[in-house]
């Protein structure tokens, strides 16, 4: 019997990974999401008065503690749901092979972008984490008994966190489409060409 015939951990696909779909770039965007989704509702909360009228129009039965429900449930799986999607990097990140002599568009070279790409990574995990604790004081403590459960400066301080992530992502985005790791596609082209030279 084959003792590594069950060990998936020893079968790396064709995209460099002992599984078919990377799992990093499918968390990353549920992170987004739901932390898009948090500070979009807080702030749909906040400007609520000046939107009842509309909603009102609209014949759409919404209340304000409604909207700062989302932006409290969103902010807390995103919080969760980022622990794994870091997790998940650092895993694909020990498994990649990027080539050594390309420089992405900002000027890096592979090694330097999954450096930066996952010391963002742990940086915007504290900074959830910390807008969710934020967050949290907010609705049990500070201001349980206001209307408005979120102060301006967490809202500011959410869309600079946007700009941030924005940055990050464009870091993971070059390791993809520049550096081609863990795409299946780019890592045949190089093998076929390495194959090629082999054989010449």
């Amino acid at each position: 019997m084959n003792e590594t015939a069950f060990d998936p951990l020893r079968e790396i696909g064709a995209n460099g990974l002992p599984y078919a779909i990377p799992i990093h770039p499918n968390l990353v965007h549920l992170t987004l999401g739901l932390f898009i989704v948090a500070i979009a509702f807080d702030i749909v909360g906040v400007l609520f008065p000046l939107e009842k009228p509309v909603f009102k129009f609209l014949a759409i039965p919404a209340t304000r503690s409604n909207f700062f429900d989302v932006g409290w449930y969103n902010m807390l799986a995103a919080a969760i749901i980022t622990f794994f999607t870091v997790a998940a990097g650092f895993y694909e990140i020990m498994l990649a092979d990027p080539p050594a002599n390309i420089k992405s568009d900002w000027g890096l070279k592979a090694m330097e972008t999954m450096l930066w790409h996952g010391v963002g990574g742990v940086l915007l995990l504290a900074a959830i984490v910390a807008m969710t604790v934020w967050r949290g004081f907010q609705r049990f403590l500070w201001r349980k008994d206001l209307s408005r459960q979120v102060q301006w400066s967490y809202l500011l301080v959410g869309l600079g966190i946007f700009f941030l992530m924005f940055l990050h992502g464009t870091l993971g985005a070059q390791m993809a489409s520049e550096f081609g790791v863990h795409i299946s596609a780019d890592r045949l082209l190089l093998l076929s060409k390495d194959s090629l030279l082999l054989s010449k």
